[in-house]
């Protein structure tokens, strides 16, 4: 058996295991797993439409009549989908090898088994997100093309869905534009540029709306949670971001403890908490990791360039807007056909040596 065939051989013999735990966990998982499912199915407050995360969940759902099927079954649909999607993006040779890559990756396939086992909003965003890889790999659209056909479907997915989503673009614009200032460590500076112009938009949000970013997602929810019932990993800020500075503190604090929480060492009794974080930080690193090696090559790889930045950019919004560590691992399984595509991309990604 040759290293490809092991490779496919692993990938199914992961589905196979996986896709049992995804048609049990809604008899394992507790309830609290399911609010946003039961909250797209039920419609307590007739939301259903076409634009909105929840509307379009609704509506969705309702269409494709995955609504009205239990949860079990719904997972028979669901993961098998994601796990084809991901299947037709590529498999790497070494797929079958056991190292912290693709452990790593092993990992996000249980993920997804629990969190796309339902009717969600990541779902969703999965599937419209998986368009990116795609488009990246299509050897008919120059370069020039499928950078602006990525940035076109961020900012129709943030028109239709999450707002939020079309601050990815402008920040990966924005770090290409800041990047142009020379510097030593070009890749602390990219991603520090990139939380910088995070906080400008949530100031000139907060101008606009006498409201921050983070005050109208993360405290308004957080404000009405139970941290012992609810969500023993809540993410708050250190200081009141009612003011500019409390709000920019609010932002950094958060893009810590959602990429890089070093103190996850006290999640330690709680194993699938501390395996999240240790998810996290590998995944973190890796992609910073290649971020640097893109960034300080002599002829720099565009597309990756371009996927890596997408990929930071919403680890970046993530600090304005996760309330939990949890729901920033869920929704990471969202954009995980952005994160698995950069992880491989030596594998099945078109290289292209031109300079930015």
């Amino acid at each position: 058996m040759n290293k490809v065939n092991k490779s496919v051989f692993t990938f199914y013999v992961l589905f196979t295991i996986n896709l049992i735990v995804s048609f049990f966990s809604s008899f394992i998982l507790p309830n609290r797993y399911f609010y946003d499912a039961m909250s797209i199915i039920l419609d307590k407050y007739h939301e259903i439409g076409w634009v909105g995360s929840y509307p379009l969940s609704m509506q969705l759902y309702k269409i494709t009549g995955l609504k009205y099927l239990p949860f079990p079954l719904v997972a028979l649909i669901q993961y098998p989908l994601v796990m084809y999607i991901l299947y037709k993006i590529g498999i790497s040779p070494k797929f079958h090898k056991l190292n912290i890559k693709n452990l790593l990756v092993y990992l996000s396939f249980l993920i997804m088994a629990i969190y796309l086992a339902m009717p969600s909003k990541e779902f969703i965003t999965f599937l419209f997100i998986s368009i990116v890889p795609f488009i990246f790999k299509n050897d008919k659209y120059s370069v020039k093309k499928k950078i602006f056909l990525s940035i076109l479907l961020f900012v129709l997915f943030s028109v239709l869905f999450r707002i939020y989503f079309l601050f990815i673009p402008i920040i990966s614009i924005g770090i290409i534009i800041l990047s142009k200032i020379k510097v030593k460590n070009k890749v602390f500076t990219s991603i520090s540029y990139g939380v910088i112009i995070a906080v400008f938009l949530s100031l000139s949000y907060g101008l606009i709306t006498n409201k921050f970013l983070s005050e109208s997602s993360r405290e308004n929810l957080n404000a009405d949670r139970n941290p012992i019932k609810d969500a023993n990993t809540m993410i708050v800020s250190p200081v009141d971001t009612g003011t500019w500075y409390g709000e920019s503190i609010g932002i950094v604090n958060g893009f810590f403890q959602v990429n890089l929480p070093l103190n996850g060492i006290k999640y330690i009794f709680s194993p699938q908490i501390f395996a999240f974080v240790i998810w996290q930080l590998f995944i973190f690193y890796i992609l910073f990791v290649r971020l640097s090696r893109n960034i300080n090559s002599p002829n720099k790889d565009i597309l990756e360039y371009w996927l890596l930045l997408y990929v930071f950019s919403y680890f970046i919004l993530q600090g304005i807007f996760e309330p939990d560590l949890g729901s920033a691992i869920k929704h990471k399984m969202g954009i995980f056909p952005l994160i698995y595509f950069a992880l491989y991309y030596e594998y099945f990604g078109k290289k292209v040596s031109k300079s930015i």
